[in-house]
């Protein structure tokens, strides 16, 4: 059993591998009466896409979505609505030389063994290509969810970081530069870092930090769906995560319970927010805000050494146009994966009392 959608009731079903001939996907339960600005959703694949800065994969493709079915004169019916990516750039030959090997770190082995047989073109299934269908359909839930707005940025990139509170930070400036950190200084230090690691074959990791806001009090399903629980599992089954932290996160840890507590105001708001707008599962109308950990991409444009499928080591080079650092195109998808998680949340929410 392949667990290929996501959500309960504004659930996304993908398909497609990265090299096969297109992507897509079909939401369902997205209700009617929806208006949808498809240059919206455009925009924000323009912001995923490939090859759009020299800190980026080269492998141009112009991730063009259709709709083919869901949506009539700019409004949703309420029916699934189905979309399609269409594959234009693929360059499988590059991949010949791992037909028979497994990449470190990669998803080749774990694939071949689970399944028996793997599609070996760029990993597949496996792919963060995959990840242009979950931008389509959060396009369309931000616009469900309106006036709820969610804004994504990189704050780290190796060990080049942020310092600042977000509320000190000007967020719409993160779109200004290609790393899409909201600070133009520490921008062109992470721009120049990344340009340096991928001069080299290398790669780097790093860190975006997702803040939303005007969210409703009372969006979370506990026990087993708590809003905050549904936010890790969406960020986390984005390719190249290793790490989620929502409010004060892991230094919550060190601090006492005296000045982790968030005291109320006579309106129902919190003096701080420690809480990262999440008590109990349940939104407390504070802004949200967490972290996303993204590891350096596992495919080095550098000899490594790899296993054979016959159980041999050998020596191999890594080929292929591969994104020095992952985190500037990740930026939409974290945003994508929130935005379906609040929608789902929002519908689910309608069902909590009469």
């Amino acid at each position: 059993m392949a667990s290929n959608s996501f959500g309960n009731l504004f659930r996304l079903t993908t398909f497609g591998e990265s090299h096969g001939p297109a992507l897509g996907g079909i939401i369902d339960g997205c209700p009617a009466g929806v208006r949808i600005d498809e240059s919206m959703v455009q925009k924000d694949l323009e912001r995923r896409r490939p090859g759009q800065s020299k800190i980026t994969t080269q492998r141009k493709e112009p991730d063009a979505v259709v709709f083919h079915s869901g949506i009539f004169e700019g409004v949703t019916t309420g029916t699934p609505i189905g979309f399609t990516i269409q594959n234009t750039n693929q360059k499988s030959k590059d991949y010949s030389h791992i037909q028979n090997s497994y990449r470190p770190s990669h998803a080749d082995f774990v694939y071949d063994k689970k399944y028996g047989f793997r599609d070996y073109r760029g990993g597949g299934r496996s792919s963060a290509r995959e990840t242009v269908s979950r931008v389509v359909a959060g396009a369309i839930a931000k616009q469900y969810i309106s006036p709820i707005a969610i804004k994504a940025f990189v704050i780290q990139v190796g060990s080049l970081k942020l310092e600042q509170p977000y509320q000190e930070l000007e967020l719409e400036r993160a779109e200004e530069n290609v790393v899409r950190c909201p600070d133009p200084g520490m921008a062109e230090k992470m721009i120049s870092y990344i340009s340096e690691v991928k001069k080299k074959g290398d790669t780097v990791g790093g860190v975006i930090r997702c803040v939303i806001q005007n969210v409703p009090v009372g969006l979370g399903e506990p026990v087993f769906e708590k809003l905050h629980a549904n936010l890790g599992a969406a960020m986390l089954s984005i390719n190249a995560v290793k790490g989620f932290a929502y409010g004060s996160g892991f230094e919550g840890a060190a601090m006492l319970g005296s000045d982790h507590n968030d005291y109320f105001n006579e309106d129902g708001t919190t003096k701080t927010n420690f809480s990262g707008g999440i008590q109990g599962g349940i939104s407390n109308g504070m802004d949200i805000y967490f972290d996303v950990a993204f590891k350096p991409v596992a495919t080095l444009l550098q000899s490594y050494e790899s296993l054979t499928n016959e159980g041999k080591i050998e020596t191999n080079h890594g080929k292929g146009r591969h994104d020095p650092c992952v985190v500037p195109r990740a930026v939409p998808i974290v945003e994508a994966m929130a935005a379906l998680v609040l929608a789902d949340h929002i519908m689910m929410a309608k069902t909590s009392k009469i």
